[in-house]
C-alpha cells in the first residue's frame, strides 16, 4: 500500500505542473485576464476609506517622496536625463517646436500670465523695499538718459553753434550726477537726494512694467514671438542654451527639489493633498476609482501581459519557477492533517 507522505509527494508535483501551466504560454493571458476580472470583481465591493486610513496615505506618499525622491539612481540620472535629451535636440530636425507644443494653451498662458495684475502689483511693491533693486533701476533710467542726451548731441552737431551749448549742458549734467554719487551715503544732503534719485528712479521703471503689461500689445508681441520659432526645427532650441548650461540647470532644478522636500512645511503640503484626496475620493469603491485614473480591467491586462510572460518564462527555463511554487506549497501538502486524511484516518 502506498504511504501517505509518497501520495502527498505526487500529489505535490502535480499541483506544482498545474500551476506552471497556468502563467506560462498560452494560458498565461487566460489567467490573467480571469484573475484581473475576479480582483477588480472584488474590489468594486471595497469602499477607499474602509481600507486605508488617511494617516497611513500621509505616511505612504511621505515614503515614496522621500525615498524615490533623493534615490542615488535618480541623482544619477537627472544629469545624463539632460545631457540626452539634449543630444536628441541638437540632432533633431525632423519636428517643428510647433509639432510639440500646441499654439492654443502656449496663447492661453501668456494671456495668464499677463492678466495677473495683482501678482505683479506684489511684485512691483516688494521690488520697492529692496535698496539694490533701486540702484539697479536708477543705473537702468540713468542710461536711458544718457542715451537720449547722446542722440540730441549727435543731432544738435548737425546744427551750428548749437553742438557747444548742448555738450556744456551734457558736461554740466554729468558733473551735477557724479557730485550726487559721491555723496551719496555720505549723509549729507546730496546723498539724501541721491537716495530719493533711486527710489524715484524705481518708482519710473515701475510704472513702465506696469503700464507695458497692460497698455501695450505685450501679448501680440509674445505670441508673435512664438510664432517665428513654432515653424523652426527642434534642434533650433539649442542656440539658447549650451550642453553645459541644460545639465546645470537640471541638477539645479533638482536640488531644489530634493531641498524643497526635506522642510517641514513641504509634508503639511503633502498632508493635505491627501485629506483633499480623500474628500474627493474616500467614499469610491477601489474599482470605481480606476477610471478616474484612466485605467481598465483590458489596459491593466494589457501592461501584466507586456511583461509578465517574458519574467515568468526566464523563472521556469531556470528553474525558480518550479522552486518558489513548491516552496510555498509543500509545507500544506506535508502537513500531518493532510498526511492524516491521505491515511484514511
Amino acid at each position: 500500500m502506498t504511504e501517505p507522505r509518497e501520495i502527498a509527494e505526487r500529489l505535490l508535483d502535480l499541483q506544482v505542473d498545474y500551476i506552471v501551466a497556468e502563467v506560462t504560454g498560452e494560458r498565461f493571458a487566460e489567467v490573467i485576464a480571469r484573475d484581473t476580472d475576479a480582483v477588480i470583481g472584488i474590489a468594486d465591493t471595497i469602499i477607499f476609506r474602509d481600507v486605508v486610513e488617511v494617516e497611513q496615505a500621509k505616511q505612504t506618499v511621505a515614503n515614496v517622496i522621500d525615498h524615490i525622491g533623493g534615490s542615488p539612481v535618480l541623482r544619477e540620472l537627472v544629469g545624463t536625463f539632460a545631457d540626452s535629451i539634449y543630444d536628441n535636440i541638437a540632432e533633431n530636425n525632423e519636428y517643428t517646436l510647433g509639432d510639440v507644443v500646441e499654439r492654443e494653451p502656449v496663447e492661453q498662458l501668456l494671456e495668464k500670465i499677463f492678466g495677473m495684475h495683482q501678482a505683479q502689483e506684489r511684485i512691483l511693491e516688494r521690488l520697492t523695499d529692496s535698496p539694490l533693486v533701486a540702484t539697479v533701476a536708477s543705473k537702468f533710467v540713468d542710461h536711458l538718459i544718457n542715451d537720449f542726451m547722446e542722440t540730441n548731441k549727435q543731432l544738435a552737431g548737425k546744427i551750428p553753434g548749437v553742438g557747444s551749448l548742448v555738450s556744456l549742458g551734457t558736461s554740466a549734467a554729468k558733473q551735477a550726477r557724479k557730485a550726487a554719487e559721491k555723496a551719496a551715503g555720505e549723509g549729507s544732503f546730496l546723498g539724501e537726494m541721491a537716495g530719493k534719485g533711486a527710489a524715484f528712479a524705481l518708482k519710473r521703471t515701475n510704472n513702465a512694467i506696469r503700464d507695458m503689461l497692460r497698455n501695450a500689445p505685450v501679448h501680440d508681441a509674445a505670441m508673435e514671438f512664438w510664432d517665428l520659432h513654432a515653424g523652426e526645427p527642434v534642434s533650433g532650441l539649442r542656440e539658447y542654451l549650451s550642453q553645459k548650461d541644460l545639465h546645470e540647470l537640471a541638477l539645479i532644478i533638482y536640488q531644489i527639489a530634493v531641498t524643497t522636500r526635506e522642510k517641514e512645511y513641504f509634508s503639511e503640503l503633502v498632508a493635505e493633498c491627501v485629506e483633499v484626496f480623500f474628500d474627493k475620493y474616500g467614499d469610491h469603491t477601489l474599482a470605481a476609482m480606476l477610471p478616474e485614473l484612466g485605467l481598465s480591467n483590458e489596459t491593466i491586462a494589457n501592461e501584466i501581459l507586456r511583461y509578465g510572460p517574458a519574467v515568468v518564462e526566464a523563472a521556469k527555463r531556470n528553474g525558480v519557477l518550479a522552486k518558489l511554487i513548491r516552496e510555498r506549497l509543500e509545507p500544506f501538502f506535508l502537513s500531518e492533517p493532510v498526511l492524516a486524511v491521505l491515511a484514511g484516518n
